[in-house]
């Protein structure tokens, strides 16, 4: 299947990079490419440094900058790992860093891979397939409460330990092998009248387990910090998320990182010698306009943050 990817709030991220022509800068999460040949037309003897797990990704991405080769290096990496692999390529310090934390499209749409609840497929959802682990793994040998809290933290569903325990009944008869077998069980674990409204049934469900499988919400903290450490100063961070829980991981990051001083505040001398690392450039999130949801339903929960290096 040919790599497909809409990129979401292109124009947002594009211009919030502030892109200088000669800076460095990294796409953390290449996927289709899209941000990434954006952000290369603007630059004239600078460099993109394109981060991805997927080797499918990778392989696309050279086939869609491949006029732009001289300026281009890429890493199948996952983004968590950006200042060692920056530092490994000899470069020390970098101008900006964006990272689209959705699963893409194509990974969506690739029926194999497991990651659509819309799809018959093996279950797998991994990101990276050098990693053994999958969500077979998970379905098959996580404890009840194993499951229930996951299902419960990664897809706040409020039907989570009604579903671990009809996941854990259903696996006594036979190893849950499919996605669709998965599906099914969901379905008959959540009651008629509360499946009548809202998401697909399955859908909380299989953001968690593929949230899980990948470590989706462990890697951001580290992956911001990291990356605004090996930024110049006027560098910018760009991240766009599309569910609550890793909006608020990017949110406190960067509060944290634009606090100064945090020693209590009845010592009169600081101690702590902590100072402002960033300024957040947008207070609020920004969101797709209308058009773009409507050209791209996909991109209905995608909210995007910047912090600016001080």
């Amino acid at each position: 299947m040919e790599f497909k990817h809409v990129s979401v709030l292109l124009n947002e991220c594009i211009e919030g990079l502030d892109i200088k022509e000669n800076g460095i800068y990294v796409d953390g999460t290449l996927g289709g490419g899209g941000h990434s040949i954006e952000i290369v037309k603007r630059l004239k003897d600078g460099k993109l440094i394109c981060f991805d797990q997927d080797i499918n990704a990778i392989n696309a991405g050279k086939e869609r900058l491949k006029d732009y080769l001289d300026k281009v290096i890429f890493v199948h990496s996952n983004f968590v790992n950006i200042k060692k692999e920056v530092l490994n390529l000899g470069i020390e310090k970098i101008d900006g860093f964006l990272v689209d934390l959705g699963v893409s499209s194509h990974q969506l749409d690739e029926r194999e891979r497991g990651f659509s609840y819309m799809q018959d497929a093996p279950l797998d959802m991994r990101m990276d397939n050098r990693n053994s682990f999958s969500a077979k793994n998970i379905i098959n040998e996580y404890s009840l409460e194993e499951l229930d809290r996951i299902i419960k933290l990664y897809g706040e569903e409020r039907w989570a330990k009604r579903i671990a325990n009809f996941i854990v009944e259903a696996r006594k008869e036979k190893e849950i092998e499919t996605t669709l077998e998965l599906v099914d069980i969901i379905k008959k674990a959540i009651p008629k009248k509360a499946r009548i409204d809202g998401p697909h049934p399955a859908k909380r469900t299989f953001q968690a387990i593929r949230i899980e499988v990948n470590e989706e919400l462990d890697v951001i903290d580290k992956a911001l910090v990291d990356a605004c450490s090996i930024m110049n100063k006027g560098g910018r961070l760009c991240a766009i998320t599309f569910h609550s829980l890793e909006d608020r991981i990017v949110k406190n990051i960067f509060k944290e990182l634009a606090l100064g001083c945090i020693c209590p505040k009845e010592l009169p001398i600081c101690q702590c010698d902590k100072e402002k690392e960033v300024k957040i450039i947008t207070r609020k999130p920004i969101l797709p306009s209308d058009i773009e949801i409507e050209e791209n339903p996909r991109s209905r929960s995608a909210k995007l943050r910047i912090a600016k290096k001080l």
